[in-house]
């Protein structure tokens, strides 16, 4: 069963670069037709699909975020990271990461725990 888990500082200053890392274990992130995505969720709000690395390192993002948006992956440690420029407090929110094995775009079958990042000067 593939488990993921995501880990990044909680608090990060307004302008500044918000940087998370998805670590994997259980299965490979290099696994054909794969989908490695960040999700996240605002306070009160629901979620909110940011973007996806896929198997071969191809990456699709948000078109509301993709100006601040990278996705990442290091195949070496089997995991993938999220950047996310030019933060403000609408940033704050519950960053998940998640998988899919590739069959739809909008169905995850497992997530991390989730990790809260909070924007705040």
């Amino acid at each position: 069963q593939v488990q993921l888990q995501e880990s990044g500082p909680g608090l990060v200053k307004p302008t500044q670069t918000l940087s998370l890392t998805c670590t994997v274990s259980g299965g490979s992130i290099t696994t054909n037709y794969y989908r490695w995505a960040w999700i996240r969720q605002p306070p009160g709000k629901g979620l909110e699909w940011m973007g996806v690395i896929q198997y071969d390192g191809r990456t699709n993002y948000s078109p509301s975020l993709k100006s601040r948006t990278s996705i990442s992956r290091d195949t070496s440690k089997n995991l993938f990271s999220l950047q996310l420029t030019s933060v403000t407090p609408d940033d704050t929110a519950l960053y998940y990461c998640a998988s899919s094995d590739g069959t739809s775009w909008s169905k995850y079958d497992y997530w991390g725990q989730g990790t809260q990042v909070t924007v705040s000067s």
